[in-house]
C-alpha cells in the first residue's frame, strides 16, 4: 500500500465517486473537517483499499447496505452513481435492490429504486446535453 491513508482514500474515492465524492467531503469543511477525513482515510483509504473484494463488488454491498438501512437516499445516490462508475450496469443496480425485497421489504426497495431512477435520468440527461 503505498501513500498515506489519506491519498489512497482520495485515489479510491475518485475511483468510485468522482467528483461527487469529493464534494461531500468538501461540504464538511467548514462544519465536520474530521469526519470528512475520517470518511477518506477510514472508508476509502483502509476499507475500500482491503484486498478479496473489487470495487464493484464494494459497491454491490454498499447499495445493497444503503438500501436495506433505508434513509439513506443521499448517501444511496452517491454510491448508485458510484456503483456505475466501476462497471455495474443499470440492471445489476435493480437487481441487487429486487434481491433485498424478502430481507428489507418493499417500501425500502422502492425507494431504493426511485433514487436509482433519478441517478439513470440525471446520467441520460449529462449525456445528451
Amino acid at each position: 500500500m503505498e501513500g498515506t491513508r489519506y491519498e489512497r482514500g482520495l485515489a479510491n474515492l475518485a475511483s468510485v465517486d468522482g467528483e461527487g465524492g469529493r464534494a461531500v467531503v468538501e461540504s464538511l469543511g467548514d462544519i465536520a473537517p474530521d469526519l470528512g477525513r475520517y470518511i477518506v482515510e477510514f472508508a476509502f483509504g483502509d476499507v475500500y483499499e482491503r484486498p478479496g473484494l473489487g470495487l464493484r463488488d464494494r459497491e454491490v454491498v454498499t447499495i445493497a447496505c444503503l438500501c436495506a438501512q433505508g434513509a439513506c437516499e443521499p448517501q444511496l445516490k452517491v454510491h448508485v452513481n458510484g456503483s456505475l462508475n466501476v462497471g455495474m450496469t443499470r440492471e445489476e443496480v435493480i437487481e441487487t435492490f429486487i434481491q433485498c425485497v424478502p430481507y428489507v421489504g418493499f417500501p425500502r426497495v422502492l425507494n431504493a429504486v426511485a433514487v436509482a431512477r433519478e441517478v439513470f435520468a440525471e446520467r441520460d440527461g449529462a449525456a445528451s446535453a
